[in-house]
């Protein structure tokens, strides 16, 4: 038999008299505050947002054909001297970045987002925008919003409608799909690998190796 509102209204009521009577504008009251508290607000939504694209844009990246040709530029291994700034290969820093951040090694991706952005990196000094966003630094997040717009390189910076471009093809993506994976186990055991390589450190500063960029190229070569 359906229950009925005035049914459960009615077995809910309490007796005029009793000692218990509850004020209900009180609880309308308290009832509403707690629901103000559990809508998100828009600095919630948009972090969550910025946390979403980031996530794209870094799949995008790791995807990339020659990702794993680009870190192995950076990586460390027999032979190879110090890693410098005028030596230091662009996109395979924003590569590894993106590696970093979706194995999550939040921190260890900004290190490296911020090298490549301070070599001209206008992809990084995005990715630094949304992941200060969605970690709700804001003041942080639009210095990097302005790198990217006026103060970067030699290049022309990217107009309005490329970044319009951009959020909508993160929303696509998020809405639809994307044949652009997430790390592999393997490839999350190796980054893994490296972090612990690095105690007492939240940050993993140490060059990618050899045995990482194997990893990477035998996931570019799935795709």
């Amino acid at each position: 038999m359906t229950t009925t509102l005035d049914v459960l209204l009615e077995q809910a009521r309490l007796p005029v008299n009793s000692p218990n009577r509850v004020d209900i504008a009180a609880g309308l009251r308290r009832l509403a505050a707690d629901a103000r508290r559990r809508t998100p607000t828009a600095d919630i939504a948009r972090a969550a947002q910025a946390g979403q694209r980031l996530d794209v844009v870094c799949r995008w990246v790791l995807n990339e054909p020659a990702a794993a040709d680009h870190v192995d530029k950076i990586a460390d291994g027999p032979g190879r001297g110090p890693l410098t700034e005028e030596h230091l290969d662009v996109e395979g820093a924003l590569v590894f970045a993106c590696l970093l951040y979706l194995t999550g090694h939040p921190e260890s991706a900004q290190f490296w987002w911020q090298l490549a952005a301070g070599a001209g990196s206008r992809a990084a000094a995005y990715c630094l925008h949304l992941h200060h966003l969605a970690v709700g630094e804001s003041k942080r997040a639009w210095h990097w919003f302005h790198q990217l717009t006026h103060s970067m390189a030699d290049t022309a910076p990217p107009d309005a409608a490329f970044l319009e471009g951009l959020e909508i093809f993160a929303r696509y993506v998020r809405t639809n799909g994307s044949r652009a994976l997430a790390p592999t186990d393997r490839l999350e055991h190796e980054v893994d690998r490296l972090a612990a390589g690095t105690p007492g450190s939240s940050v993993i500063v140490a060059r990618p190796d050899r045995q990482l960029v194997d990893r990477l190229q035998e996931f570019t070569a799935d795709r």
